[in-house]
């Protein structure tokens, strides 16, 4: 199953973890990752800790624990850039709340690019099932 089909269909949560340049680390609850391509994923962030840390160090770690087991992804990944207030933010937002919930609070918002680096099972260091 292709990831992107994955996360269309699983149930759950995620956090993104970020660092900054001297390795204090960040981790803060976001929802699922929108695919450009299988090999590329984008998040939205506003100018919070999150952002601040993707200046300075562009890796990160997205932890996604499925609803009522311990199984889940985790997907090391790398920033390639990032748009501020880009168009595509809204666009992704309407296929999520196409009646416009979950708005979003004022403030600019970035829709960062990853690449993905690799995947790995919630658990273990093992191939997914």
């Amino acid at each position: 199953m292709k990831l992107s089909e994955y996360f269309d269909k699983a149930d759950g949560f995620g956090v993104l973890s970020t660092a900054d340049t001297s390795g204090k680390v960040n981790a803060a609850i976001y929802g699922r990752p929108h695919f450009i391509d299988e090999e590329t994923i984008t998040f939205i962030a506003a100018d919070k800790l999150t952002h601040a840390n993707l200046q300075a160090n562009p890796y990160a770690v997205y932890i996604f624990k499925e609803a009522g087991h311990y199984e889940g992804r985790r997907l090391y990944i790398t920033k390639l850039r990032e748009e501020k207030d880009s168009p595509l933010i809204e666009e992704i937002r309407r296929k999520k709340y196409p009646e416009g919930e979950g708005k979003y609070k004022s403030g600019s918002k970035f829709l960062i690019y990853f690449r993905l680096d690799k995947v790995l099972p919630l658990i273990g260091d093992g191939q997914i099932k």
